[in-house]
């Protein structure tokens, strides 16, 4: 560990910084976009069955503050639309750190690649008309440390970005169905 952090050199601390940031998003958003976080089983069921415009709504999952923003506020089935697209758009929180490491993490290693080749290879010549070799494997060891460090970030963040994307158009997807159902639902009173 302590070779890779020495062969980074410089380029470790903002590596390091999208590392964290990275870890922080993807456990936050884990979290966060858990189905009882979003569409509780109750609520789908209400949803399902009719009962929905019955219920109270809550503050504690997505569907919960929709149907609570429907009973209190009597919106016309545009407003509550808007309002199913702002909490929609709020699943969406904090993915946009994930693009930028996905496309920050491997250009940043780029710039370490680009770095350490220079070191190397514009080492002074010794005497005897040779490369320095203390620098010359320096500048290889930055090199090649900083592109796998990039690229060990991005890979993870790659991932976990695809994953909640799909989860979010998953998850907006039934709470749309579901504010058509509360829409049609109402009507019919």
């Amino acid at each position: 560990m302590d070779t890779i952090i020495q062969g980074a050199g410089g380029f470790i601390y903002p590596l390091a910084l999208f590392s964290i940031l990275t870890m922080y998003v993807i456990i936050e958003r884990a979290f966060a976009l858990r189905t009882k976080n979003v569409i509780p089983p109750e609520m789908t069921d209400a949803f399902i069955s009719g009962d929905i415009v019955n219920h109270q709504g809550d503050m504690k999952s997505v569907a919960g503050r929709i149907v609570y923003f429907f009973r209190h506020t009597n919106p016309d089935s545009d407003a509550l639309k808007a309002f199913a697209r702002l909490e929609i758009i709020r699943l969406e929180r904090g993915l946009f750190i994930l693009e930028i490491v996905i496309s920050g993490a491997p250009l940043l290693g780029l710039l370490g690649t680009i770095t350490g080749l220079a070191e190397a290879f514009s080492a002074q010549l010794a005497k005897t008309g040779m490369p320095d070799k203390e620098h010359f494997v320096q500048g290889i060891a930055l090199a090649l440390t900083t592109t796998m460090v990039g690229l060990c970030i991005a890979i993870p963040a790659l991932i976990a970005n695809s994953y909640f994307h799909r989860r979010v158009e998953l998850l907006a997807t039934k709470l749309e169905v579901g504010v058509e159902r509360l829409i049609d639902l109402s009507k019919r009173r």
